[in-house]
């Protein structure tokens, strides 16, 4: 596919902001499930064939998300640890969770990259939901920790990474 994760969010990312908030009525909570759904659009957007279906694509994966927090009635995770909005978007991601540490890649790799439940992982990885849970914040630390590092990003008041990749590693 030829959209990148930035096209997609600039053109989508109002609409499935308002489509979200009014589904959840919640602002941090649709924040949070519109982190959840770029990272799994970015992980996937190579899966997409067809262009013309970019629409409905983003707007499933959001359903999804949406779908997850209802039902579990609470946002699972307050660990942000990318600002899409940035003009050149995630730009080591792929890089950096290839290097995550096994323990959390064998997480974050079916939840994020085959659309997997949590319990449906904990379960296949033979660990409790909590344990699964833990993993992925621990591994979202750590990617936050990375774009810090390599890529210069900085730290707003929330916790939240802002600013331009000024990237040491890859450009």
């Amino acid at each position: 596919m030829s959209l990148s994760t930035t096209e997609i969010w600039k053109t989508f990312y109002t609409d499935l902001y308002f489509f979200t908030l009014k589904k959840v009525k919640n602002v941090e909570a649709t924040k949070d499930i519109l982190q959840n759904s770029f990272v799994k659009i970015h992980a996937n957007r190579n899966a997409l064939r067809q262009e013309n279906k970019v629409k409905q694509w983003v707007f499933q994966i959001t359903r999804n998300e949406i779908a997850n927090f209802h039902g579990t009635g609470k946002i699972l995770d307050r660990t942000p640890f990318v600002d899409p909005t940035s003009s050149n978007g995630p730009c080591c991601f792929d890089r950096f969770v290839d290097e995550l540490p096994e323990i959390y890649k064998s997480v974050m790799l079916p939840i994020y990259l085959e659309g997997k439940k949590q319990a449906e992982v904990a379960k296949d990885l033979g660990i409790s939901l909590p344990n699964v849970k833990a993993r992925i914040r621990r591994a979202k630390i750590i990617l936050k920790e990375q774009f810090i590092t390599c890529c210069k990003y900085s730290l707003s008041e929330k916790g939240q990474l802002i600013g331009e990749p000024d990237c040491t590693v890859c450009g």
